[in-house]
């Protein structure tokens, strides 16, 4: 159950700021400073990290990121600790939430923009976030449960 939370809460919390961003799009589309270093700002991404496949059929990206999600979901469930189930939650959640937004708007809604001077990482957004957090939790995963093994 703690894997099916994370994923449920990952893609919650990924939704609802993408709905404020496309909902102050106009706002967005030239960027708000928030302190220096970082952006918010309103981009559609219709490739994948760092607009790689950029230009390929939003339906192949779909359908790659469902059947990653699948292959996910069947190692949740043979996940043997609480660590590995929630890494692998928090990784379906951010999927499926760029996976709603490419069937909705066939790209992806990015709006985290973090800079040095003029030189910027590509925008990303929460789904972005989970997904690599998860991924460096399943790296972790091993040395966290040899000092806490807690069994899912």
């Amino acid at each position: 159950m703690i894997g099916i939370f994370a994923a449920l809460t990952a893609f919650v919390i990924d939704q609802i700021t993408k709905a404020i961003v496309v909902a102050n799009a106009a706002s967005l589309s030239t960027g708000i400073s928030v302190f220096p270093g970082f952006n918010l700002v309103f981009y559609r991404n219709d490739g994948v990290t760092f607009g790689l496949l950029g230009g390929a059929p939003w339906w192949s990206l779909i359908a790659l990121a469902l059947a990653i999600c699948g292959w996910l979901g069947v190692m949740l469930f043979r996940a043997g600790n609480v660590v590995e189930t929630l890494a692998y939650g928090v990784i379906i959640g951010g999927a499926l939430g760029n996976v709603f937004d490419r069937v909705r708007y066939r790209a992806v809604t990015d709006f985290l923009d973090f800079y040095i001077n003029s030189t910027h990482w590509p925008a990303f957004n929460m789904a972005d976030v989970f997904v690599v957090s998860g991924v460096g939790l399943l790296l972790a995963a091993p040395w966290i449960s040899a000092r806490r093994p807690i069994k899912s």
